[in-house]
């Protein structure tokens, strides 16, 4: 009852409900929340701060529509109380959630009206450039989850302007004179990660995968510095994302082993260290365990871990992502067709495919090429892959147009028609070479081999040859090393936490087979 005392009130329940949820008694949290924001309207700070916190509590318990609703209550609130600044931050985390729900309809009015308050807004001006970094993390990943890597360039082109100005900007100690203003997103260190790491999305996505990691090396190394002295759970969300890229990198690149090595010395230690973390990241794990075993040739496993990664997920894109990978390996055993029309009925790229993204579709037309390819339909085949083609230019997929474009020419040579597929194999070989790509140099070398050899190209068909062997060496090299490593256990996981300790293995199980 002490006038003049509202400070410690609030401050008391913020606290409380902090320690309530740290004990898992949301259900006591909630209400002690709701009261004080109920009795908070006439101190502005206190009100907002108690709204952001419930709202991220309904979002920690998935519940987005709640979270929606509070942090709308906080914006209109923050517009009458003249904070035009937390009125943006209220609206942006709404357009997150509305992202996450894909509530695309509802996000695009939201985001228009957020750019418009953020460019008006005339304040501090680290302040201004977090709030515009805000907004282009949230438009760029909008762009990255419709798979739309070409589309986003402008978008990150100013994101990285962005965090370069901010950091040649100086914290003053200026607080701002509304009490409604003292917030702030993240920290300048926090946000410069997260640029590399949206970076590292983009670049995985359209190829370009010597970028990938060495920006995925630029973060990681700032990240380990912040882990010194920050304790954020954020921080380590940022470390698994970085880390499930560059697996899926190095799986690419030929170096099984590595990624291999990456997946249990990092991910699985930072997943065991915390609960959260791993119930988020679980399904994405032992996608990355299914990919690892397609690329080690182990079939049986790469279906158990798909299987597992569906039965955990309820994220479209991953769901439609995992399905397509699992078709791959369904047409590569060749005696799984029922289980196989099933899945690409799902994926139908003509017909209602299920997410919105341009990659995952252009990714469903490649699966359906290759299927009529190993059934010999030929002419359906190429229809499905000039589809690919068309959809994976216009998106500047590189991957997706590497991998039709060998695959075209295999067709053609199987007809014959040697010059298409001379030129279909040569500008594969060439994009495969920008990306690495090493099973499409493989691929492409096996095919530029026979190609010259059938037209009597003597010298081609001899450093082609001589390249195959190569690639061959590298990944067999490669395939050894992995297998022989004890995490290489890890592909019969499929329950429960990861295992901590691994038994040595006495070498490779598995033959390599490659896709031809």
């Amino acid at each position: 009852q002490i006038p003049q005392f509202e400070d410690v009130k609030f401050e008391a329940a913020s606290l409380l409900s902090e320690l309530y949820c740290q004990e898992n008694s949301v259900d006591t949290a909630k209400p002690l929340l709701r009261k004080a924001i109920q009795i908070s309207q006439q101190t502005p700070y206190w009100h907002c701060r108690l709204l952001f916190q419930l709202a991220q509590l309904h979002t920690l318990e998935k519940d987005l529509v709640s979270a929606c609703d509070l942090l709308g209550v906080g914006a209109e609130y923050a517009r009458v109380v003249g904070s035009e600044y937390t009125r943006a931050l209220f609206l942006l985390s709404k357009g997150m959630l509305l992202l996450m729900e894909r509530k695309l309809q509802e996000v695009h009015p939201l985001l228009t009206l957020c750019g418009q308050i953020v460019e008006n807004w005339q304040g501090n001006p680290i302040q201004k450039e977090s709030l515009r970094v805000f907004f282009l993390v949230l438009q760029v990943t909008h762009y990255l989850d419709a798979g739309q890597v070409k589309s986003v360039k402008p978008c990150l082109k100013q994101l990285q302007q962005c965090i370069q100005t901010i950091s040649t900007l100086h914290d003053d100690e200026i607080l701002p004179s509304n009490p409604a203003d003292l917030f702030h997103w993240l920290p300048k260190e926090h946000m410069c990660v997260l640029v590399y790491l949206v970076t590292v999305m983009h670049s995985m996505q359209a190829g370009y995968l010597e970028k990938a990691q060495k920006y995925t090396d630029k973060a990681l190394m700032q990240l380990e510095k912040l882990k010194m002295l920050d304790c954020s759970p954020i921080l380590s969300s940022f470390q698994v994302i970085l880390l499930e890229h560059i697996i899926m990198c190095r799986l690419v690149t030929g170096h099984k082993a590595t990624a291999l090595q990456s997946i249990i010395s990092q991910v699985c230690q930072l997943c065991q260290q915390s609960p959260r973390l791993f119930s988020n990241h679980a399904a994405q794990l032992h996608t990355l365990l299914g990919l690892y075993c397609i690329s080690v040739n182990c079939m049986d496993n790469a279906e158990a871990q798909f299987t597992t990664a569906l039965r955990l997920t309820t994220h479209q894109e991953l769901w439609a992502f995992i399905v397509t990978n699992l078709a791959s390996v369904y047409i590569r055993e060749g005696n799984r067709h029922q289980e196989l029309y099933s899945l690409l009925e799902r994926i139908n790229p003509d017909h209602n495919f299920p997410v919105s993204s341009h990659c995952l579709r252009a990714a469903a037309f490649y699966i359906r090429g290759l299927f009529s390819f190993f059934q010999g339909r030929y002419n359906e085949a190429k229809r499905f892959l000039r589809e690919t083609l068309k959809m994976s230019n216009a998106e500047d997929l590189n991957r997706l147009t590497a991998c039709s474009l060998v695959l075209l020419g295999h067709i053609f040579y199987v007809l014959g028609n040697h010059r298409e597929s001379n030129n279909m194999v040569v500008p594969a070989m060439q994009l495969a070479s920008k990306i690495p790509d090493m099973s499409v140099q493989l691929w492409s070398s096996a095919l530029l081999r026979d190609l010259n050899k059938a037209c009597g190209n003597a010298m081609d068909a001899h450093e082609a040859a001589q390249m195959h062997q190569n690639f061959s060496q590298q990944l067999l090299q490669d395939h050894i090393e992995a297998c022989s490593l004890p995490e290489h256990n890890l592909i019969t996981w499929t329950d429960g936490p990861p295992p901590v300790q691994f038994q040595a293995q006495n070498g490779p199980t598995t033959s390599l087979a490659s896709l031809l």
